[in-house]
C-alpha cells in the first residue's frame, strides 16, 4: 500500500476548519449542501402545495414545563382556521434551527403545522442543560398541550438521533391524538449503544460528552479519549468534573444496577408498551444501529404489525458510506419523502400502515423485504483458518436454521494444526478505518479501502480462494477463535472483507470481544493466563452480496481506536486502569483448534 494511504489511515480527526476559499466552516458548507438539498426533496414530493409562503405563520411561546421552567417553542402554521395535523419536535442543537424552520415552512405549505421545541438549557430554553434526564416530563408536558389545542387535529412525532430519544422516551404515555412515530438513528438499550464487551464506544459517546457538556471545551477529542485513567478526563482536560459521563465509563457490565434501574431500564422497555405505529430507520454503518434493533426486537407483535423496519448503506447522517460500490443507484436516502408519505398516509388519509422491513443489500444494490427480524438463515457459510495466511472453505450448513447454528458445526475442511501470534502494545494502538460505530472520526465511518494483508505485526490476515459464485450474507456475521494471551484480559478483535478481483479490500464488518466478556457473559469473568479459549465475536446486522471471483478476507487484532477504548490488557473496568502493558496473544487453527468464520446467506 503507498505510503499516503497509511498516511491516511492513521489521522482520524477531522477539524471543523474554515475554508480558504469561502471563509465558512466545514459545518457551515455542509448544513448549507443539506438545506438545498432538503428544498429540492420537498419541491419532488407528489403532494399539493396548498399554501403560499406568504400565508404560513411562525410564532414563538415560552411553554412552561411541569415545574415550570419556560421552553422556548417555536410553531409553524398556515393561516387557516381549521385544525390540522401537526408534527411535533423537542430539540438540543440551536444550530439545527435553520434546517428545521425549512422543513416546518415546507409542511405547513403543504396543510400541516409544524412544532419544534428546544429542550431545557438550550436553543433559548431556560433552565440547566442535563442530557436525558428531563426530556420525558417537560416532553409530555407539550404533548399534553398541544392535546388541549382546538387547532390541533391530530398529531406525529419525528426525530433522529438524540432528537429520536426525545420521542422514545415519552412513546409509551403519548395522549390521544398522536397516531405515528417516525423515529430515526436511535436506539433504546443504552447498554448497546454504549458498550461491546466491555469496551466503552468512544468515537460517539466520549464525543458527545465532551461537545455536549454544557460548557466550551476546546481539548483535543484523540488525547481526551487515550487519556489515562479515563475516569478523570473531565477534571483534567474538560474543565470540571461531568458525573453522568462518569456513569457511564464506570458502569462496563449489563448487570450494573446503573442499566437496570431508572432512566436506561425505562427507555429499554418502551419498545415493549408502546401501541403508536413507528417508522424506524437506521444505516449500516450507523453507531446506533445494533440498540436500534434490540429496541426494534423489543417492540410488541400487534404494534409491528402496523410499523416500518428500513435500513440503507447509510452512516449517522443518512448519507451512503459504501465507497467501494460506487455505481450504486438505489442507495441513496429518501427519507424527506418517506417522512412525508408516511405522516400523510396516517394523519391526512387516515390509513393503518403494514408492516415492513426494507433492507439495502450492499453489492447487488437492491432492496429486500424480509418477513421477521431478527434474522433466520436458513443457511451459513464456514471458512476456516489455515497456515499461511489461508482462510478454506468449510462448505455450506443446510438449514442451518432447523440444525441450531453452525457456531457448534466443525467441518471436514480443517487444516492441521498451527497458530500465529503477535504483540499487542496498548501504547501504539491500531487505529480505526472502516467501520459501523464511528461518529466523530467521520472520515473513517463506512465501508473503506483496506491495507494489505499482514499490514502491521500485530494483524493477521487470512484469505479466502475466489468464491465460486455470488454469496449474499443476511444478518449477523460470526468468528469462533481459539485463542490464548500472557495477560490476565485483554482484546481480540476481527475485520472481515470482501477482497474484489482487482485485489482491493473493502471492510464488511468489524467484531470484538474482551477474555474477560467472552461468549457473551453479561458480567467479568476471569481468565487464567495461558490458557486456550474458544471465543465468540458476532458483528452487528448487514445485507451484502459479495460477488463471485471475490475472496473473503479477515484480520485479526487487538485494538480499534477510538472506534472503542483501547483495552491495556489488565483486568478490571478500563476507564479506572493509569497503567497499560504489551500482551502476546496467539490465534490456533486446525483440526483440533477450528477457529472459523460463520456467514449466514440469506434467501431472496
Amino acid at each position: 500500500m503507498p505510503e499516503e494511504k497509511k498516511a491516511e489511515i492513521n489521522k482520524p480527526e477531522i477539524k471543523d476548519q474554515e475554508d480558504k476559499n469561502t471563509g465558512k466552516t466545514e459545518f457551515e458548507i455542509r448544513m448549507e449542501a443539506m438545506l438545498k438539498r432538503l428544498r429540492e426533496s420537498y419541491e419532488a414530493l407528489p403532494y399539493p402545495v396548498l399554501f403560499g409562503e406568504d400565508q404560513i405563520r411562525v410564532t414563538e411561546e415560552m411553554l412552561p414545563a411541569a415545574d415550570g421552567t419556560g421552553l422556548r417553542t417555536i410553531i409553524t402554521r398556515p393561516d387557516t382556521e381549521e385544525a390540522l395535523p401537526v408534527i411535533v419536535q423537542r430539540c438540543c442543537y440551536p444550530m439545527q434551527e435553520n434546517m428545521i424552520r425549512v422543513i416546518a415552512k415546507e409542511y405547513a405549505m403543504r396543510g400541516f403545522g409544524y412544532v419544534l421545541q428546544f429542550c431545557r438549557g438550550t436553543g433559548g430554553s431556560e433552565g440547566v442543560w442535563e442530557p436525558n434526564v428531563n426530556d420525558r416530563s417537560d416532553g409530555l408536558s407539550l404533548m399534553n398541550y398541544l392535546e388541549e389545542e382546538a387547532w390541533v387535529k391530530c398529531m406525529g412525532y419525528q426525530g433522529a438521533s438524540y432528537l429520536s430519544f426525545t420521542g422514545w422516551i415519552m412513546a409509551d404515555a403519548m395522549p390521544e391524538k398522536v397516531k405515528a412515530l417516525y423515529l430515526t438513528v436511535y436506539g433504546t438499550d443504552r447498554h448497546t449503544s454504549a458498550y461491546k464487551d466491555g469496551l466503552f464506544r468512544q468515537d460517539i459517546l466520549t464525543a458527545w460528552a465532551r461537545d455536549n457538556a454544557g460548557r466550551k471545551i476546546d481539548a483535543d477529542y484523540l488525547k481526551s479519549a487515550a487519556y489515562r485513567p479515563q475516569v478523570e478526563v473531565d477534571t483534567a482536560l474538560w474543565g470540571g468534573e461531568l458525573s453522568w459521563y462518569r456513569d457511564w465509563i464506570t458502569h462496563t457490565s449489563r448487570t450494573d444496577d446503573y442499566w437496570k434501574e431508572g432512566l436506561w431500564k425505562e427507555l429499554r422497555e418502551i419498545p415493549g408498551k408502546v401501541t403508536i405505529p413507528i417508522y424506524m430507520v437506521e444505516g449500516w454503518y450507523d453507531h446506533h444501529l445494533g440498540s436500534a434493533l434490540n429496541g426494534y426486537i423489543d417492540i410488541k407483535e400487534e404494534t409491528k404489525e402496523h410499523s416500518v423496519l428500513k435500513i440503507g448503506p447509510w452512516n449517522h447522517s443518512m448519507q451512503p458510506a459504501i465507497t467501494g460500490h460506487p455505481d450504486q443507484q438505489n442507495g441513496f436516502s429518501k427519507e424527506a419523502a418517506d417522512m412525508f408519505a408516511w405522516f400523510y398516509e396516517i394523519l391526512v388519509e387516515g390509513r393503518v400502515p403494514e408492516k415492513k422491513i426494507d433492507w439495502y443489500v450492499i453489492g447487488k444494490d437492491e432492496w429486500i423485504s424480509l418477513p421477521e427480524y431478527p434474522v433466520k438463515p436458513e443457511k451459513e457459510a464456514v471458512f476456516c483458518l489455515a497456515d499461511n495466511g489461508k482462510l478454506v472453505s468449510g462448505g455450506i450448513l443446510e438449514e442451518a436454521s432447523a440444525k441450531g447454528s453452525a457456531d457448534s458445526f466443525i467441518p471436514e475442511k480443517v487444516s492441521e494444526n498451527g497458530s500465529r501470534s503477535y504483540l499487542y502494545d496498548p501504547e501504539k494502538p491500531l487505529m480505526s478505518h472502516g467501520g459501523e460505530s464511528l461518529f466523530q472520526t467521520r472520515d473513517q465511518i463506512g465501508s473503506l479501502l483496506q491495507p494489505e494483508p499482514d499490514f502491521r505485526p500485530d494483524v493477521i490476515s487470512f484469505v479466502s480462494e475466489p468464491l465460486t459464485e455470488d454469496l449474499t450474507m443476511i444478518g449477523k456475521l460470526k468468528a469462533r477463535l481459539f485463542v490464548s494471551s500472557d495477560a490476565e484480559d485483554t482484546c481480540f478483535t476481527v475485520k472481515i472483507m470482501e477482497v474484489f478481483e482487482n485485489g482491493e479490500a473493502y471492510n464488511i464488518r468489524n467484531g470484538l470481544t474482551t477474555l474477560a466478556y467472552r461468549n457473551d457473559s453479561p458480567d467479568r469473568i476471569a481468565y487464567t493466563p495461558g490458557t486456550v479459549e474458544e471465543i465468540g465475536i458476532e458483528t452487528w446486522d448487514v445485507a451484502w452480496m459479495a460477488k463471485a471471483g471475490s475472496r473473503i478476507r479477515v484480520d485479526i487484532s487487538s485494538s480499534n481506536f477510538p472506534e472503542y477504548a483501547v483495552h491495556p490488557n489488565i483486568a478490571g473496568i478500563w476507564s479506572m486502569i493509569r497503567e497499560t502493558k504489551p500482551a502476546q496473544q496467539t490465534v490456533y487453527f486446525g483440526k483440533d483448534h477450528p477457529s472459523r468464520l460463520i456467514l449466514p446467506i440469506g434467501t431472496e
